[in-house]
């Protein structure tokens, strides 16, 4: 099934701009589903499990390389928006 997810990144330190690109960069570098990037937002869209999975290391890979910050997702199971 196709999985549409909608992911934006609160970086919780005063300097959050290059904690959000070095994200975008790494999501770059290691994705396997296809995905756009907006002013607020960014959409991931690929087969269910594999969206999940990206998100998952992603967000791990954050808190691990920059510490706390709040993710707030939409997921649209079915639906490709991209």
């Amino acid at each position: 099934m196709m999985l549409s997810a909608e992911i934006t990144l609160y970086p919780l330190q005063d300097d959050y701009l290059p904690v959000i690109v070095a994200f975008l960069e790494r999501l770059q570098e290691t994705a396997t589903v296809k995905f756009q990037t907006f002013p607020t937002c960014t959409i991931l869209t690929g087969e269910y499990e594999q969206v999940l999975k990206t998100l998952g290391e992603m967000m791990r890979w954050s808190h691990d390389t920059h510490g706390k910050g709040v993710f707030v997702a939409k997921f649209l199971p079915g639906y490709e928006a991209i």
